[in-house]
């Protein structure tokens, strides 16, 4: 896909064509909204979009200067100007830095956008199709090599170690255990691999596009490391360090994975959580320990989003979760009869923090999670309160998909959010099943951007359909109705934890932290740091 920017200092159009614009139809990923040429210019410093849109007239930077800026990096981009200026001197100098078609906002209708952005990706096309036979060759080197080399490892753990010697040698062709060394193993955990695969249409393309971002960052790394996919899942790294070398490898290791792990949330928007394992000299100590990073369920089971840990070797103590079963279930019982909706999200989240404390095994935490909510959803049926909308068997593949407590903790408060909504919370008993499916989307993913096209999409519906069928059935448009659950998280986030309003503001998927305060301000009649004071 073809990256685009968005840039204009007036947030509704922002918001309009970066919601209005089927961008992944037309084959373009929108990269990023700004409210101003300087952070787009700061941003692109990372990333260099194919396709800009920008206003003229804004703060800190124009979108003239942002254009020549651009051009001078990346001179085949191509250009389009929404502005408010008509006037021809700013035509004139448009197009003397070759933009492809200059709009003004007040007449602007979004399918003539559509139109250009078809025409841009056309011609990027062709641009790329002349080079395509030149790079297919060495494009496929490099993909046979990376697959050979992930072969190589998965032979390694998966399969007997006959001939340590032979393998040595083979081990040394990557740098691995050469003489005078020592390896120490690292493996990384996607986050939310469910929502990645939708994000980026095909497990292949996921791979591809991680495995570059990770070989650009071990460039520029100054220590020696051999990285291979393990699947679409998880990463595996093999460090070499010199024995008796004076500096501290794990630390060394951690930065690196580090930098990784930043990277890729930077310019891919994925989250990795990272094992480190042991210090090994010996082929068989190396699969062993590579054999226990992929295997430790229970401690990745426990660990934050994006947290970075040693291996640990401890054995999960048997405890029995549903010792404390009844109390949970009552507990919630009593928060979705008294219609408190907004009281689930600290249910749910004293009891995961309650888990995390006991170190119950995951497999026990998923069954106890999943009684729950099938016992709520079985007693507001009972009560003819909702209709069903989930089967058992579609709760059970669902939970199974999940790895991590985080992630349990999100679909457990969603799930539970989309039950007080038709049992007469804030959205009415008369829900259809169609909204009900895209309110527990929302809960489910208030940590990231939710566009209407995206959900629309989640319930099989049309998007002009959707919108129109949110309102009627719930009272407010998706736009607003996403704002509000955003901003009762925020007011959740600001009295629960210490994160500043800076980290809120990401955590809800908010690009621009102002736009972030002005909203929660509208919401609620004060800013975030007045709120908490």
């Amino acid at each position: 896909m073809y990256k685009v920017m968005l840039v204009d200092d007036d947030y509704p159009v922002l918001e309009l064509l970066s919601e209005v614009i089927p961008w992944q139809q037309l084959g373009l990923s929108l990269m990023g909204t700004y409210e101003n040429g300087l952070r787009a210019w700061e941003d692109s410093q990372r990333e260099l979009p194919d396709i800009l849109i920008t206003d003229i007239g804004m703060p800190r930077m124009n979108g003239l200067e942002l254009i020549a800026r651009l051009k001078e990096r990346k001179g085949n981009m191509r250009c389009i100007i929404l502005s408010c200026h008509s006037e021809f001197q700013f035509a004139q100098q448009a197009m003397r830095l070759n933009v492809q078609d200059y709009l003004i906002k007040d007449t602007l209708d979004p399918k003539d956008l559509e139109k250009l952005l078809q025409q841009c990706k056309m011609s990027l096309d062709d641009e790329r199709q002349s080079h395509w036979q030149h790079s297919k060759l060495s494009h496929l080197v490099d993909e046979t090599k990376e697959l050979r080399k992930e072969q190589w490892l998965k032979n390694f753990i998966q399969q007997p170690l006959l001939n340590p010697q032979e393998w040595m040698k083979e081990a040394e062709g990557y740098g691995v255990l050469v003489e005078d060394s020592v390896c120490l193993a690292a493996a990384g955990f996607l986050v939310d691999v469910k929502l990645a695969q939708k994000r980026f249409s095909s497990d292949q393309t996921l791979r591809f596009a991680i495995t570059n971002v990770m070989e650009e960052v071990l460039q520029t790394m100054d220590i020696r490391v051999m990285h291979a996919a393990y699947g679409v899942k998880e990463s595996l790294f093999l460090f070499t360090f010199r024995r008796g070398i004076k500096r501290n490898m794990f630390e060394d290791t951690a930065a690196c994975v580090q930098a990784i792990q930043t990277t890729l949330f930077r310019v891919l928007k994925l989250e990795m959580s990272f094992l480190i394992g042991d210090a090994c000299q010996t082929p068989e100590q190396l699969k062993g320990n590579l054999k226990s990073l992929l295997t430790a369920e229970s401690q990745r089971f426990y660990m934050e989003e994006g947290g970075i840990a040693r291996l640990t070797h401890e054995a999960v103590e048997q405890k029995d979760i549903f010792a404390h079963y009844d109390e949970a279930n009552s507990e919630l019982r009593e928060v979705l009869l008294g219609k408190q909706p907004d009281e689930i999200g600290d249910v749910v989240e004293r009891w995961t923090a309650f888990m995390r404390a006991e170190a119950y095994a995951p497999e026990t935490v998923k069954d106890w999670m999943l009684k729950l909510l099938l016992d709520q959803k079985l007693k507001w049926q009972s009560l003819q309160m909702i209709r069903p909308s989930y089967s058992t068997d579609t709760l059970h593949k669902e939970i199974v998909d999940l790895s991590t407590l985080h992630e349990m903790k999100r679909w457990l408060s969603g799930h539970l959010q989309g039950i007080a909504n038709l049992a007469g919370g804030s959205t009415g008993p008369s829900l259809r099943p169609e909204i009900m499916k895209a309110c527990q989307y929302v809960s489910q993913h208030l940590d990231r951007k939710i566009s209407l096209e995206e959900v629309a999409e989640h319930c099989f519906l049309n998007p002009s359909y959707f919108s129109r069928f949110f309102k009627k059935e719930v009272g407010e448009s998706f736009i607003e109705y996403v704002t509000r659950k955003k901003m009762e998280r925020a007011k959740e986030l600001l009295n629960q934890t210490n994160h500043p309003s800076s980290k809120i503001c990401e955590m809800l998927g908010y690009d621009n932290q102002s736009y972030f305060i002005k909203t929660f301000k509208a919401y609620v009649g004060v800013t975030p740091v007045e709120y908490r004071g």
